[in-house]
């Protein structure tokens, strides 16, 4: 009994389809990460302390004058000198306002290490999120002190 050998054109053929299907199918994606959510006890200005999971700095960018397109983030955009931060919400223990003046919200940022910083927002957005009782929202500049937990 004779055994074939493949011919080159089938190897070929193979090979070619097998690239085409690779290409086709891609690299297996990773699924994507959930974001990390955070909790954290808002005290307003008038000493009511809210807590709130899922908390998010929220504002909305005016697009023209009937759009607006909303933001949710999860770190603090602030502002010292001509320095732009955006400090993440995993390394913040605390933020203390103080009384906004001309420049708008000043903050002072307390990071999880114990290093202090004092900012000013660069959005006069709301910490925002679920509360035992629905939505909260807070506006930035009513909020006395956040304790991210």
């Amino acid at each position: 009994m004779k055994h074939s050998q493949p011919s080159a054109r089938w190897v070929w053929a193979s090979l070619l389809m097998l690239a085409f299907m690779v290409v086709l199918t891609g690299e297996p994606r990773a699924e994507p990460k959930a974001e990390k959510t955070f909790a954290a006890v808002v005290t307003d200005a008038q000493g009511v302390d809210t807590e709130i999971r899922n908390l998010i700095f929220y504002w909305e960018e005016k697009v023209s004058e009937t759009a607006f397109v909303p933001h949710e983030l999860r770190h603090l955009p602030v502002k010292r000198g001509s320095t732009t931060n955006n400090i993440p919400f995993d390394k913040i223990k605390q933020v203390e306002t103080k009384p906004a003046g001309s420049e708008g919200v000043t903050v002072l940022v307390t990071l999880a290490n114990g290093r202090t910083g004092e900012f000013v927002l660069t959005i006069p957005g709301s910490f925002r999120g679920e509360s035992d009782f629905g939505q909260a929202e807070v506006p930035a500049k009513s909020v006395g002190k956040v304790v991210i937990k």
